[in-house]
């Protein structure tokens, strides 16, 4: 049996649904999942005719309602229609819909009746307008899914990078650093790459927040204060994890697999690298999260939404993603 992934819509606003729809008229997707498409049916077959991608979609209540294997299920959550799409415009119709689709596929998910779900590319303003106040899918996901401790793991090729902030503004970053959660992100990251990646004795690489790792206290002290005591209580606790390493340095000398997973302080420290790799084909993974959620890298790219050159590679690399972890991570009893 393939692994049932549910794929919500995102904001049918931007390049969501062109991804996606993209995504699942490649031969190696339709091979490797049975596919779930949540969101709007009336937009999604919108998008299908402006974009010729020619799938066969059948508006369901339910996963388990029975389809011919050509056919691709969309449980429809959202009653829109292309008079919705307001296309390069955060939009409250967008964010509504982008919302029902997350709350309808964690259920899915929580329920077995999806295995996994992929998020498409969402605007944290659509949601917003929409009453959905959160920094972003990650959080609104955690709550939903009742995920107490979740970080985020983005991967590319060889690289995957876990954050300790997310969306902060920069001058509040330091603040946000301290030793409890720099173990706790450690101790997330290390669980996630034996029970989701496979990696029996994984070895994670910390990097610092100040220019040169503080330089032993001359550019900050956090380093000497937070980091480093961090990652002695992790080695403590069996955790293979060493640094802090100067961000710069670290990446222009990093050899491809030196180590199985890199905590960076906040988002651009380690996100600028890791996309300068593999733009097209970066997936963003929600690491300690009950369900297995993955979403493509970018966001909704509104300024080129409807024009049909949206690249599917990182919505592939997403998908498939979701499929090897859904193989390897034990089930629950």
């Amino acid at each position: 049996m393939k692994p049932r992934i549910g794929i919500t819509i995102g904001d049918f606003n931007g390049i969501g649904p062109e991804v996606i729809l993209k995504s699942l008229a490649s031969p190696s997707v339709r091979k490797s999942i049975a596919p779930v498409l949540i969101g709007s049916a009336e937009i999604f077959n919108f998008y299908n005719r402006k974009f010729k991608t020619k799938l066969k979609l059948k508006a369901v209540s339910a996963p388990t309602e029975e389809v011919t294997p050509q056919e691709i299920p969309v449980v429809n959550v959202y009653n829109g229609s292309e008079k919705n799409v307001q296309l390069g415009k955060a939009a409250p119709d967008a964010g509504v819909c982008a919302g029902i689709s997350l709350e309808r596929g964690v259920q899915l998910c929580l329920q077995n009746h999806v295995d996994a779900m992929v998020t498409g590319p969402t605007s944290k303003e659509a949601l917003h307008i929409a009453g959905y106040n959160f920094p972003g899918q990650t959080e609104m996901l955690a709550m939903l899914s009742r995920s107490e401790r979740v970080t985020m793991i983005l991967v590319a090729k060889t690289l995957r990078v876990g954050l300790v902030t997310i969306h902060v503004p920069v001058r509040q970053i330091a603040e946000n650093i301290f030793l409890g959660r720099v173990l706790e992100k450690l101790e997330t990251i290390h669980s996630s790459l034996k029970n989701d990646f496979g990696i029996e004795a994984p070895r994670i690489a910390v990097l610092g927040l100040n220019p040169h790792a503080g330089e032993n206290g001359a550019i900050g002290t956090e380093e000497k204060e937070i980091i480093h005591p961090a990652i002695e209580k992790a080695r403590e606790k069996g955790i293979n994890a060493v640094g802090p390493f100067a961000a710069d340095g670290f990446f222009a000398t990093l050899k491809s697999n030196s180590y199985d997973a890199i905590l960076a302080m906040y988002h651009d420290q380690g996100l600028i690298p890791l996309k300068m790799q593999g733009f097209h084909e970066g997936v963003n993974f929600s690491a300690g999260m009950r369900i297995v959620r993955t979403s493509p890298d970018h966001g909704t790219a509104y300024d080129i939404a409807g024009k049909g050159i949206a690249e599917p590679g990182s919505m592939i690399a997403a998908i498939h993603l979701a499929r090897t972890i859904v193989t390897i991570r034990p089930k629950n009893p």
